[in-house]
């Protein structure tokens, strides 16, 4: 059995998929990567799992994380949400998810894309780490850039640690421990 990241939980396997096959992996799709801001964000307070599993219920919900579409979402559609047991129903994050898509649109607008924006606070290119386990830090000085920069754009529920996680999660950095089978191959 191949050795994976100390957060893998061995006997999940949608944890063990997910690592295996997307975290880490630089990604370049505006979909893609406002999904994953929104996921990363509803993690706040709880376990990656939690969301992991909850992943198909959002996009449902979410109408495949469009964000023109959630964008228009008003509030008898958030109050139909915070009735949907697919997702997790708070409305802080529910109305945060609005925010950041009408957000995202006005970021999509002024730079293009939100892949050409957000890979800004990395130079473009993937950091390449070296960590064992336990020395992953929750936050960085990027991370730190790319939440002040989304907060005022007006994007919710990205904190720098939240920043980092996605920053790990869309391959901005490869955070794959040194002894991981995947540090390689990001």
């Amino acid at each position: 059995m191949p050795k994976r990241c100390g957060w893998v939980d061995l006997g999940d396997p949608l944890m063990v998929t997910h690592h295996d096959e997307e975290w880490g992996v630089p990604s370049h799709h505006d979909r893609h990567l406002f999904e994953l801001l929104i996921l990363e964000g509803a993690q706040a307070g709880l376990s990656w799992s939690t969301v992991l599993h909850k992943r198909e219920g959002y996009r449902k919900a979410f109408a495949g994380f469009d964000p023109a579409k959630v964008a228009r979402f008003d509030k008898r559609r958030v109050e139909r949400l915070m009735a949907d047991p697919g997702i997790i129903r708070n409305r802080a994050k529910i109305e945060a998810t609005v925010a950041n898509a009408k957000a995202t649109l006005a970021v999509q607008r002024e730079h293009g894309s939100l892949d050409a924006y957000l890979w800004t606070f990395v130079d473009g290119k993937p950091i390449r780490n070296r960590f064992k386990d336990g020395q992953i830090p929750s936050e960085t000085p990027e991370s730190k850039a790319m939440s002040r920069a989304l907060r005022a754009t007006g994007f919710r529920f990205v904190g720098p640690t939240i920043c980092y996680a996605f920053m790990e999660s869309v391959g901005m950095v490869n955070d794959h421990v040194t002894g991981c089978f995947r540090y390689r191959e990001v």
